[in-house]
């Protein structure tokens, strides 16, 4: 397992005038994800300026979860054998073999450090040179004992007490700086969610922020610039990335998601879980309605005989058990933001993903939560995806797909270069010629 001093591994960056094939995996507490798909250089969008590459899925994989809580791997081999389920499919839907893979974190509770550091220029023109080694000074600065780095993003640079430069190189300086973005995990949750994807013959090309990629995948340029937060609402987790600037600037998040609000329904129902979750998804909501006393549900008991009548609930009870625990999540969205950089931002919108955001009222009562402007997030920009995976529950798949074209902006040592995949069938051939192409 290639982890060497704290750090994830980093993949070289797509270029932007080559056609490149992809693949991603989103291993969640309740689904797993694989996506194929070819980008293809093109003009920037409207409103997504900075992509360089228009994305069309090849092939989708898509499994329930099993081994993994929380986003972290419990069950070895119950994770292992999901996620060979889901790449199975995704690979008989591309007709391609994977090789490597891009994958997404949300567990080891993720978070972020903001630094400064400084390398001397002996009053010189600042060369690429320099930036490098201001860059490589910051990124070291970052890996810390039990922590692995997921990413180290310049987010400005300095010189001689001038902050906000832009475009640095040229410039004549005795002291040159930067303003580095480091976003950690616990190093155990990384490395095992590694070695699951490394036992199922596949390299990890690189590992990337949940919350990071939800943000690639749901906003427009003008609100990364405006700022936003992205609020990706897992099964297990709840991930946040703040976005000013255009930039990535602070992570977080904490272990409770939508699961939490299926246990609470399960509970309080006394019903399976798996029936919970179900009404959860068919029946749950966060606001009332004026025939909610009247809308009667039927509910299977728990280990009762099944020629027993089922136990009825209206939906009124439902959104007394359901909307306190949305409730605490949404408190604990805002008590974080607000001591991020996001609360220097009164106005900007918070943008929330995940299937947990899905529950109807949700909107309106996150944005009188957090007293902010409040949308659900859906992945932009892919062409190709099933109806099914259009919604909010597929944006960090989407965001992973994403991540190719903003890879560059990462600081990382240059490594050998690999093939992102391999394979016998018709795209597989044509994937490669397109790499080898320009």
């Amino acid at each position: 397992m290639s982890l060497h001093g704290g750090f994830t591994p980093k993949m070289k960056p797509v270029s932007p005038r080559r056609s490149a094939i992809v693949a991603v995996l989103d291993i969640g507490s309740s689904k797993i994800v694989c996506l194929i798909a070819q980008l293809k250089p093109q003009s920037p969008q409207e409103t997504l300026r900075r992509r360089s590459h228009g994305i069309e899925i090849l092939g989708l994989g898509h499994v329930e979860s099993r081994g993994i809580k929380r986003g972290a791997v419990v069950d070895l081999a119950e994770a292992e054998a999901a996620v060979r389920q889901a790449v199975d499919l995704a690979e008989r839907d591309a007709s391609v073999q994977l090789e490597s893979v891009i994958v997404a974190a949300s567990s080891g509770r993720i978070s972020s450090e903001l630094y400064t550091a400084t390398v001397n220029v002996a009053g010189s023109a600042i060369t690429e040179g320099d930036i490098a080694r201001v860059l490589t000074a910051g990124s070291d600065h970052s890996a810390r004992q039990g922590r692995m780095v997921l990413h180290s993003l310049p987010i400005g640079y300095s010189y001689d007490g001038v902050r906000e430069v832009g475009e640095p190189r040229g410039m004549l300086a005795r002291e040159f700086g930067v303003d580095m973005h480091a976003v950690t995990c616990e190093s155990a949750a990384a490395r095992n969610l590694m070695l699951v994807v490394e036992r199922c013959h596949l390299t990890v090309e690189t590992m990337v922020a949940a919350p990071y990629v939800a943000g690639l995948s749901v906003l427009a340029d003008d609100e990364a610039d405006l700022g936003a937060a992205v609020i990706d609402m897992g099964a297990g987790t709840t991930t946040a990335a703040v976005f000013a600037g255009g930039k990535f600037v602070h992570a977080d998040s904490f272990a409770l998601g939508g699961q939490h609000v299926t246990m609470d329904l399960a509970r309080g129902l006394s019903a399976p879980i798996a029936d919970a979750e179900r009404i959860k998804m068919r029946y749950g909501s966060v606001v009332g309605g004026s025939s909610d006393d009247r809308d009667m549900i039927s509910v299977p008991r728990i280990g009762e005989d099944e020629r027993e009548p089922p136990q009825f609930v209206s939906r009124a009870n439902l959104v007394q058990i359901i909307k306190p625990r949305v409730e605490e999540i949404l408190e604990m969205v805002r008590d974080r933001l607000a001591a991020s950089p996001f609360a220097a931002e009164p106005r900007a919108r918070a943008v929330f993903t995940g299937g947990a955001s899905q529950l109807p009222g949700f909107p309106e009562l996150a944005a009188n939560i957090l007293n902010r402007p409040v949308r659900i997030g859906r992945p932009l920009g892919v062409s190709g995806l099933p109806d099914a995976a259009k919604g909010p529950a597929f944006a960090v798949a989407a965001g992973l797909l994403v991540y190719p074209q903003a890879a560059h902006l990462e600081h990382f040592e240059p490594r050998r270069t690999r093939h992102l995949m391999t394979g016998t069938g018709y795209i597989a051939r044509v994937g490669r010629w397109l790499r080898e192409s320009f």
